[in-house]
């Protein structure tokens, strides 16, 4: 959001190739509600069951935008963990079977709700130092 807004040029990150199960955090609160109406506690795991590397979320929020990532995106070794783990893939079936939980937004959509999420935050921000997301707003 701030490259396209000509707020920033480059975006730095490590590891392009760590796959993740990349989900929206509704549908995750939707199974919490579920699993808190059941009559007895059970342990479930929550999670689209998909992977998507960093490389494919970037390139994806890149051209959401109409950007190519590849003019961007710095790859910085600062930025690479020591002990990455390379797949985070949960396996919601246990939720799928027993709460009939699904997740409702996929991969693409929730880059998409994001990047616009930020376009629209940062374009309505008054002055650089308003910025919802410079440390000093933190």
């Amino acid at each position: 959001a701030r490259i396209k807004l000509g707020m920033a040029s480059e975006l730095r990150l490590g590891n392009m190739d760590a796959r993740r199960d990349w989900g929206f955090a509704g549908d995750y609160a939707r199974a919490m509600r579920m699993m808190l109406a059941q009559d007895s506690p059970e342990d479930y795991v929550i999670g689209t069951g998909k992977i998507h590397s960093v490389r494919d979320l970037v390139e994806f929020a890149f051209s959401s935008v109409g950007l190519n990532w590849e003019d961007h995106v710095v790859l910085d070794e600062r930025y690479t963990r020591p002990a990455e783990v390379d797949l985070l893939c949960a396996d919601p079936k246990k939720a799928r079977e027993q709460l009939g939980w699904e997740p409702e937004v996929g991969f693409e959509e929730l880059v998409t709700m994001m990047v616009e999420s930020d376009v629209q935050l940062l374009s309505s921000s008054a002055r650089p130092e308003d910025e919802p997301f410079s440390p000093d707003h933190w």
